[in-house]
């Protein structure tokens, strides 16, 4: 086995910021909640399962396309400008 004070440090960026995983985890919510009241509703008329649910299940959907698309640049430093 591997001595650990031998072991080099090999941490790698996280490709994703707390804030994307937060929006991942919000997005994954709104979905099942979408979701699961329209099936608890179980009316095909109701008005929660034609108008609430839909928009709840769209906007989960939306927010993690959005979570994955966002880019935290704050690692990035500008090139100098040698002018």
């Amino acid at each position: 086995m591997a001595n650990p004070k031998t072991r080099k440090n090999d941490t790698k960026p996280m490709f994703f910021s707390a804030f994307n995983y937060k929006l991942i985890g919000l997005s994954i919510f709104l979905i099942v909640a979408g979701f699961t009241a329209m099936y608890l509703e179980n009316e095909i008329n109701g008005f929660i399962s034609l108008y609430i649910s839909p928009i709840m299940v769209m906007a989960g959907y939306v927010i993690v396309i959005f979570a994955i698309l966002k880019h935290n640049n704050t690692g990035v430093s500008p090139a100098p400008d040698t002018d």
